[in-house]
């Protein structure tokens, strides 16, 4: 794992340990990855989502054993994520979502239908949308990228303007 994606995954453990301490059931949409692997290895009893769409099937996420529901950087590859915002069970969740940057366009890798950005959040969006799908917010932060050295304007804007947002909810 890079530097980057070990910070970032150390930030939004340290987020949910503060708000939701281990042991809990959690839900991670999305498959298994680094982070659900590494919160599993820190106590949580983490079950993922099999790779299903989320904008058509939200049966995951209708179990009353799940505590909380957590979805890092997930919702903006869904056409629609008020739908499955609007039907989870669990009372809690945890969410980060990358925020739109005015000097860069969305993400959007032409060589996989699966790995694009349908939404670039700005806060008052993805709060708005949380708060019509039921949720308050009780905590948020936002977060700069992982600092590295790079030349150039939009590297050195990358590394003052805030790019991830992550809030804990509950309903």
């Amino acid at each position: 794992m890079d530097k980057a994606t070990s910070w970032r995954h150390e930030k939004t453990l340290k987020f949910l340990i503060k708000h939701c301490p281990p042991p809990m059931q959690i839900l991670d949409l999305g498959v298994v990855n680094g982070l659900s692997e590494l919160m599993s290895s820190n106590g949580y009893n983490v079950s993922n989502t099999k790779g299903e769409n989320l904008d058509l099937d939200q049966s995951s996420v209708s179990r009353s054993d799940i505590e909380i529901v957590t979805a890092f950087e997930i919702f903006e590859h869904m056409f629609a994520p008020f739908n499955i915002l609007n039907a989870i069970k669990a009372k809690k969740m945890i969410a980060s979502v990358p925020l739109k940057l005015w000097f860069s366009d969305a993400y959007w890798n032409e060589n996989d239908d699966r790995d694009k950005h349908y939404h670039e959040f700005e806060v008052k969006q993805f709060n708005f949308l949380l708060e019509k799908t039921g949720w308050k917010i009780i905590d948020s932060q936002k977060w700069t990228p992982y600092k590295k050295i790079s030349l150039g304007i939009r590297p050195l804007l990358r590394m003052v303007t805030n790019r991830y947002y992550i809030v804990y909810c509950e309903r």
